[in-house]
């Protein structure tokens, strides 16, 4: 075994269903599924430093670049057992945490004094804001989304993310039980003057290799510097290998190609979060029309860059 010199801080986690589960599932297999994601939670969280937050997610799919090196190729894994944990160490100039609303079934307004209580509000640092929505299938659950999103969608900061299976693990000081039958948000938030970020949108005519490396082409543009920084890919169950008439891997080769050694993760989900946007300094590389524009998609990827600063 070998040691451990750096101790993670931050942990996020992502598995698919069929790590949790057999292909069809009964009511009974769902709900031995949900006692067996919460099992496999809890020995995971066990492994890991007692002040450790930890935000683990069940998607349809996975997007990982193997571990030994961030030169090795990325995968989309559409179908079969995969996960991967990301573990972030304390890092000099950033601040990572996690966050959970979930919908109150009494209340219809959202509480937004809630967000400056997870650091999402007069926060003039937060640059990168990853938004995971569960339970998305619940009534009122995009509209519970659009009260969350709205808020944020400033051209300042950069958000990325999409509709997850549901949440295993969430593990941060103000945590609330997640209820069984509830619908929200779980999310990181990246805070720290040195963070440069840039997101941009692959909508529905994106669909073959050349519109695919025109995309990345783009994202490269933005000139957010490659070392210390980690590519996410949330992409509809939609595409993949059927969207790109049965070739595989084509989103992640063609990220692949432009950032030889940043390594790429994320899932396959029910919807997408984003739109091409830019945060180094104050250039912007696309503004999203203004606040009314929708960041909410479907039959998407969105691409996204986090520069965590340089090493010293």
């Amino acid at each position: 075994l070998q040691r451990v010199h750096v101790l993670p801080h931050t942990v996020l986690y992502i598995a698919d269903a069929e790590t949790f589960s057999g292909h069809e599932e009964s009511h009974e297999q769902k709900k031995a599924r949900k006692r067996n994601s919460k099992e496999t939670a809890i020995a995971l969280e066990k492994l890991l430093p007692k002040r450790c937050q930890v935000l683990g997610l069940v998607t349809p799919g996975i997007v990982v670049t193997p571990m030994g090196s961030s030169s090795n190729q990325p995968q989309e894994i559409e179908e079969g057992e995969a996960g991967f944990a990301l573990l972030f160490p304390k890092i000099d100039g950033v601040k990572i945490h996690t966050f959970h609303f979930s919908k109150d079934l009494k209340n219809r307004v959202f509480d937004e004094s809630k967000f400056a209580e997870a650091g999402l509000k007069n926060n003039p640092d937060l640059r990168v804001v990853l938004l995971f929505g569960y339970n998305s299938w619940k009534s009122g659950a995009t509209r519970f989304l659009h009260q969350i999103v709205n808020p944020l969608n400033e051209k300042s900061i950069i958000l990325a993310g999409g509709q997850v299976e549901s949440f295993t693990s969430l593990t941060s000081e103000n945590n609330n039980a997640q209820p069984g039958d509830a619908c929200g948000v779980v999310g990181l938030a990246f805070s720290g003057p040195q963070i440069q970020s840039a997101t941009v949108l692959l909508d529905q005519d994106v669909a073959d290799e050349r519109t695919a490396e025109a995309a990345m082409q783009r994202l490269k543009a933005a000139n957010i510097p490659e070392h210390n920084t980690i590519g996410f890919m949330f992409a509809c169950v939609g595409r993949g290998y059927r969207h790109y008439k049965t070739k595989r891997n084509m989103e992640a080769d063609a990220f692949r190609k432009f950032f030889p050694n940043v390594p790429l993760f994320g899932f396959f989900g029910h919807g997408e979060i984003g739109c091409d946007r830019i945060v180094t300094g104050n250039f912007v590389l696309r503004e999203c029309n203004d606040i009314k524009d929708d960041l909410l998609h479907g039959y998407t990827t969105v691409m996204t860059l986090i520069h965590l600063g340089s090493t010293k």
